[in-house]
């Protein structure tokens, strides 16, 4: 079985639309919510978009409400979906690959817990795959040999071959 690690450009995909938004809706719609891993701080990256946005008068009062609503029903306050959290140890773990990889500091962050998460589901016969729309981010974690999906570049066809049926 696969499992889904969604950093915060794929995340917002979900509640604003913008490219790549259709193959976000369809991983959610496809694959159980308890397959998906988000990073907290990937979440309030979701937010910090919507806030953008509707301040740009490009998204409107009523959309960002109602984007809010679906985010807090669907990631915030779910139980099913792991979200991890970026304690001290992690944080501090995660500085090698801003080193390494020329990335911003989450997604070192989101690199390391996924590169974690895999080591462990890969353990037990499973995999992961992270997913996201930044190149640079990207290109660190297959580097750093994880599995990864772009939803701004890739296809459905392509995403069916990630989680299988």
């Amino acid at each position: 079985m696969r499992f889904l690690f969604l950093d915060g450009s794929a995340l917002a995909k979900r509640y604003v639309a913008e490219p790549g938004t259709p193959l976000v809706d369809h991983l959610f719609d496809q694959v159980a919510a308890d397959r998906l891993v988000v990073l907290n701080v990937g979440v309030a990256e979701v937010v910090s978009i919507l806030v953008r946005r509707k301040n740009a008068g490009t998204l409107s009062a009523a959309t960002f409400s109602q984007a809010l609503l679906h985010l807090g029903h669907e990631i915030i306050h779910a139980t099913n979906l792991r979200k991890v959290e970026p304690i001290n140890s992690l944080v501090i773990a995660a500085l090698i690959h801003i080193q390494n990889h020329s990335v911003n500091a989450t997604d070192a962050i989101v690199l390391h817990a996924a590169l974690g998460l895999a080591q462990h589901r890969r353990s037990r016969g499973d995999d992961l795959i992270l997913v996201a729309s930044d190149q640079r981010h990207l290109r660190a974690a297959q580097a750093e040999g994880l599995s990864t999906f772009d939803p701004e570049i890739q296809d459905q066809a392509a995403l069916a071959l990630l989680v299988g049926p």
